[in-house]
C-alpha cells in the first residue's frame, strides 16, 4: 500500500472568514478534527487585523461579507511585502463567476456553499503539500547561502549552481529527467533530490542499474512477470514500474539496455501502462522517470546505443553532472562534509585535512571522481594518526596528479587488436587490484562492457 500524505503539522495554521456564526463553528470544528490550528473573523478587516498577529499560512473566506467581503481581502493581501498566505474562497452558486475572477488575481480556488468536506479536505492537503515544498526549497536555498549544500548534493561552484537551478524547475513537475556524467559524479543523488522535492515525496523511489542486470532478467525487473512467465518463475513477482507507481523510477545507464527493451520502456513513457512478462492485461502506472547514463547521448544515438525517441522523450529536463576536476573548489566542502560523515559512523574525532593535502587534493585529476574523494576520505578518517588528515594517511593514488603509467605492456608491430585490448584490460586489472569497477572507470567503459568482454576473453581462450 502507497504511503498516505503527510497531515497538517504546527505550521499549518488556517484562519476561517465568516460572518455567520454557525457556519463558522462548523468549519473550525471540522477543521480542528483534522488536526490544523484554527482561527476564525466576522468579516475581512477583522481578518487583517488577526493575520498581522497570527500569521495563517491559509485564509478560508467567505465571498460575500459586510465590511469587507472576500475579494476585498484578497486584494489586500496580495499588496503585503510578503504575502505568502494562501486563499481559498467559499461561494454561493451564484457567485462562481466571481470567484473565478477571484482566482484569476491570486486566489487558490474556491469551494461551493454548502462546502463539501470531501472537497475540502482534498484542497487542504494539496495546499499543505505544495506549502511544504516551498518551505523545503527555501531552506535548501538558505543552506546553498550558507553552507554551499542544496539537501544531500554539496557544492558551491557556479556549475553545480546551476544544476540546482534546474532541480528547482523540474522537481515540481512530472516531466521526464535526462542525467549525464561520469561514473562517479553523483546521478542517482540528483535523482533522489529531484524527488524528495516532488509531489511524490512521500511515494517510493526505486532504483534500477541497467548495466548490472543481465539483458535476459533486465525485463523482468523492469516489468514484473507471472508464475510460470518462464523456467525459475515459481511465483509472481512485482517489477519496478509496479514497486515504484506514484512514485519515481530512477533508471541507470540507460544506454546499456538493448534496443528492444528500450522500445518497450518508450512504449510505458507513452502510453503509461505495462503488461507483466506472461501477463494478459494491461496496468496503468503513474510513475515519473529520471534515466541517467555515463556517455555522452547524442554519441550514444549516433551509434545506435540510445534510440533517437527514447532520447527526446527522456530529455524534456537535461542536467549534466561536471567530473570533479572541473569544479575542484568544491573539494573542500565535499571533504569537509565526508570528514563529518565518518567521524559519526566510525566515532572518530578528525578536524580536516592538513595543508599539504589540500594542495595534493587540488593536483589531483580524481579519475573516480566525488566516489573516489568520499573513498579516499573514508579510509584517512579511519587511520588518520594525527587530528588533522595528513600526506601518510591517504591512500596511492590519492598522492599523485593522476595514475602512474604502466610499463611494460610490450606491444609489437603486427600485435592484434583483439590481443591489445586483452593485455591492457589485464594490466589495467592488475593495476587496480582487481577493482573491475575502478577498471571499467580507467578504461573509459561501462562496468557491463568490461564483463562482456571478459567473459569473450575466457571464452576464447577455452575454445584455444
Amino acid at each position: 500500500m502507497s504511503p498516505t500524505p503527510a497531515g497538517p503539522d504546527a505550521s499549518d495554521r488556517i484562519l476561517v472568514v465568516e460572518d455567520d456564526a454557525a457556519q463558522r463553528v462548523v468549519l473550525q470544528q471540522l477543521l480542528r478534527s483534522w488536526g490544523y490550528t484554527v482561527d476564525v473573523a466576522m468579516n475581512g478587516r477583522e481578518a487583517l487585523e488577526r493575520i498581522a498577529h497570527e500569521r495563517p499560512t491559509i485564509v478560508l473566506s467567505d465571498l460575500v461579507m459586510p465590511t469587507m467581503d472576500g475579494l476585498e481581502l484578497l486584494r489586500a493581501l496580495k499588496q503585503q511585502p510578503d504575502p505568502e498566505v494562501t486563499v481559498v474562497l467559499m461561494t454561493a452558486q451564484g457567485s462562481v463567476e466571481t470567484a473565478v475572477e477571484a482566482i484569476k488575481q491570486g486566489a487558490y480556488d474556491y469551494v461551493s456553499k454548502p462546502v463539501d468536506p470531501q472537497r475540502l479536505k482534498i484542497l487542504l492537503d494539496q495546499i499543505v503539500e505544495r506549502n511544504g515544498m516551498s518551505r523545503e526549497m527555501r531552506v535548501l536555498r538558505r543552506q546553498l547561502r550558507e553552507h554551499g549544500t542544496f539537501g544531500k548534493m554539496i557544492g558551491g561552484s557556479d556549475e553545480m549552481r546551476r544544476i540546482y537551478q534546474v532541480i528547482e524547475q523540474a522537481a515540481p513537475t512530472s516531466a521526464s529527467v535526462l542525467v549525464t556524467g561520469e561514473s562517479g559524479t553523483g546521478k542517482e543523488l540528483v535523482a533522489q533530490t529531484i524527488h524528495h522535492l516532488s509531489p511524490r515525496t512521500s511515494h517510493p523511489f526505486v532504483a534500477l542499474n541497467c548495466a548490472a542486470i543481465p539483458d535476459t532478467l533486465l525485463e523482468s525487473e523492469l516489468f514484473g512477470h507471472e508464475k510460470g512467465a518462464f523456467t525459475g518463475a515459481i511465483a509472481r513477482r512485482a517489477g519496478c514500474f509496479e514497486l515504484a507507481n506514484r512514485g519515481t523510477l530512477f533508471l541507470d545507464e540507460i544506454a546499456e539496455m538493448t534496443p528492444v527493451t528500450q522500445a518497450k520502456l518508450l512504449r510505458v513513457l507513452q502510453e503509461r501502462t505495462f503488461r507483466t512478462l506472461g501477463g494478459s492485461r494491461e496496468q496503468a502506472v503513474d510513475i515519473r522517470v529520471v534515466a541517467a547514463t555515463n556517455a555522452e547521448p547524442t554519441e550514444a544515438v549516433r551509434q545506435g546505443k540510445l534510440r533517437e525517441d527514447l532520447y527526446y522523450r527522456l530529455n524534456v529536463f537535461a542536467i549534466r553532472l561536471p567530473p570533479l576536476r572541473e569544479r575542484k573548489d568544491d573539494i573542500p566542502l565535499l571533504a569537509e562534509a565526508f570528514i563529518r560523515e565518518f567521524n559519526a559512523r566510525n566515532n572518530r574525532s578528525v578536524t580536516g585535512v592538513n595543508d599539504r593535502v589540500a594542495q595534493m587534493f587540488q593536483r589531483h585529476d580524481w579519475p573516480g571522481n566525488v566516489r573516489e574523494l568520499r573513498n579516499v576520505i573514508e579510509r584517512a578518517t579511519i587511520v588518520a594518526r594525527g587530528s588533522a588528515i595528513d600526506v601518510q594517511d591517504l591512500p596511492p593514488l590519492a598522492s599523485g596528479t593522476a595514475p602512474a603509467p604502466v610499463a611494460g605492456v610490450g606491444l609489437a608491430a603486427g600485435t592484434t587488436v583483439d590481443e591489445a585490448e586483452r593485455k591492457l584490460i589485464e594490466l589495467t586489472l592488475e593495476h587496480t587490484g582487481g577493482n573491475k569497477t575502478r577498471a571499467a572507470d580507467l578504461l573509459g567503459i561501462s562496468l557491463k562492457t568490461l564483463h562482456n568482454k571478459l567473459n569473450r576473453m575466457k571464452e576464447k581462450t577455452s575454445a584455444e
